[in-house]
């Protein structure tokens, strides 16, 4: 990765009044980046999960839900609340039968490996 775009970028986003512009998908695409990457930036994370907190009921669609839970595991962000309510989300789903297989075994590590 360049470390100077993703410092960039992340900073770019944290400075962001709110991320009312950011749906489900580009909260979890970001996070997914910067884990896949190996890319350390604990405000992004802190920012984006508050952000997908205010917004848990658009998380409708599996690799929305999958990615955002994976790439909190990955980078070692822990946030009990956020890993609680999308529980409580995941759960109430009535198209958990969408969820790939996939999906669900990254949810499943995610959740095992935040231990929360």
């Amino acid at each position: 990765p360049h470390p100077a775009l993703f410092r960039k970028m992340a900073n770019h986003i944290v400075a962001l009044d709110r991320l009312v512009r950011f749906e489900p998908q580009a909260l979890s695409n970001t996070l997914w980046a910067y884990a896949t990457a190996g890319v350390s930036h604990p405000k992004l994370f802190q920012k984006m999960a508050h952000a997908a907190l205010g917004k848990l009921d658009r998380f409708t669609h599996p690799q929305d839900f999958s990615n955002t839970v994976w790439a909190c595991a990955k980078a070692g962000f822990r946030h009990p609340k956020l890993f609680d309510k999308m529980a409580n989300q995941f759960v109430g789903l009535d198209s958990f039968h969408q969820f790939e297989p996939q999906a669900l075994s990254n949810t499943t590590w995610a959740f095992a490996t935040a231990q929360v």
